[in-house]
């Protein structure tokens, strides 16, 4: 199994020293720039625009960063802090089926609740500058690691069979099948609840889309 690795952040340098300060601007500026990414695209947004959107002048955003590049980073990097925060609760839960259901409950409730943030991720991601790109794609190992491990841990507990490499396409799946919430929310949301979707992509990812069994298989 991959073991749990520490990315190395990347740092946006800011003028201010106030920590809550810095906090509540970035968070300003993250809900802006989603906005104008979603809308316009992150090419076509400009750092005015931004300032305009998250309410305060040019000049006050770039107390608290230095470039376009650094407000996309901080939306990836918001994403994997909420996603890490919500699971962590989980943790008396490793090795069991209602645990690793839990997860991607919550998973998918995150998804929910930043629909916009993933949407804006995946689409933009490919601009960032490479220090800032290593970490978000580290970042995003480490979420799969983080569903390995709940596999491997009820694969270990006898709740489920899977090989090593199973559990981790296993983590890749959950993740991918977890973001059609985002991508697809266009035809998704006309369709399902969120409960729904939950519901049965849990059971889909457990069991199979087709629910075949393997040969050899008692029925």
């Amino acid at each position: 199994m991959t073991g749990k690795k520490t990315s190395v952040r990347h740092e946006v340098k800011s003028s201010v020293k106030d920590e809550s300060l810095i906090e509540k601007r970035r968070d300003q500026m993250i809900r802006g720039a989603v906005k104008l990414f979603r809308e316009k695209g992150f090419h076509r947004t400009t750092t005015r625009e931004i300032a305009k959107e998250a309410g305060f002048s040019i000049g006050t955003l770039y107390e608290y960063i230095r470039t376009k590049e650094d407000v996309l980073y901080l939306v990836c990097d918001r994403i994997y802090e909420e996603v890490n925060d919500r699971l962590s609760q989980l943790a008396e839960k490793q090795g069991t089926v209602d645990g690793l259901k839990d997860a991607i409950r919550l998973y998918i409730e995150t998804i929910n609740d930043m629909d916009d943030e993933f949407t804006v991720m995946y689409q933009e991601t490919k601009s960032l500058p490479k220090t800032a790109l290593s970490y978000v794609l580290e970042k995003e190992l480490e979420m799969a690691g983080l569903f390995e491990r709940m596999l491997a841990g009820c694969s270990e507990a006898g709740e489920i069979r899977l090989t090593e490499k199973e559990a981790r396409l296993g983590a890749h799946h959950i993740i991918v099948q977890g973001q059609m919430w985002a991508f697809r929310r266009w035809a998704l949301r006309k369709q399902f609840t969120l409960g729904e979707f939950i519901e049965m992509l849990t059971d889909q990812l457990l069991h199979g889309v087709a629910g075949l069994q393997r040969e050899g298989e008692a029925t």
